[in-house]
């Protein structure tokens, strides 16, 4: 089932934009490869530069990260409940507000970077857990049906996403130290 991408009738059309970004081939080798690119990607900046912002109004890139861990979070959380049976509507949430709330920048970079590390360990033990009938299993959340496996490709896109954010409008205009 990592194999098989979701389709369109499997998740809100919002949410094409990140299954469209993960690459074909197994969900679990993209999630397994992500898990250093956030690393390697940001590993060496120091802390002032983790507070950068392309645009004033833009989150830092610490902010970056954190938000994509909570998403994450989130996320699985939803999987979870729905790969279990739970038929209880899920909420959405705020972005903003878990950013302004996560207080991501009295953090250290190196250790946002662990904790999405260790919460996608989380994730990818969640999902290896799975048997396959739960991977098209129904939910709603946010006000829309879903399936385990669109969550499964949704967590990863949205890395995606946030990734080629920071690689094209972050990095590029970074101050260097």
């Amino acid at each position: 089932m990592t194999q098989i991408r979701p389709e369109p009738s499997e998740y809100a059309e919002f949410y094409e934009k990140y299954i469209a970004l993960v690459p074909q081939g197994d969900l679990f080798a993209t999630l397994e490869k992500q898990l250093n690119q956030y690393k390697s990607l940001l590993g060496k900046l120091t802390e002032p530069q983790s507070e950068f912002r392309y645009e004033p109004a833009k989150w830092s890139i610490k902010e970056v990260v954190g938000h994509v861990t909570d998403t994450e979070r989130i996320f699985a959380y939803r999987l979870l409940r729905i790969a279990r049976g739970d038929q209880t509507p899920l909420s959405g949430f705020e972005q903003d507000d878990y950013v302004k709330e996560g207080n991501f920048s009295a953090r250290k970079l190196a250790d946002l970077l662990e904790e999405f590390s260790l919460v996608r360990h989380a994730t990818l033990a969640l999902l290896r857990s799975l048997p396959s009938k739960a991977w098209t299993r129904r939910g709603n959340a946010n006000q829309k049906e879903i399936t385990v496996r669109a969550l499964g490709f949704i967590i990863a896109g949205h890395d995606c996403h946030h990734r080629v954010i920071l690689e094209q409008r972050y990095l590029p205009a970074l101050p260097r130290a």
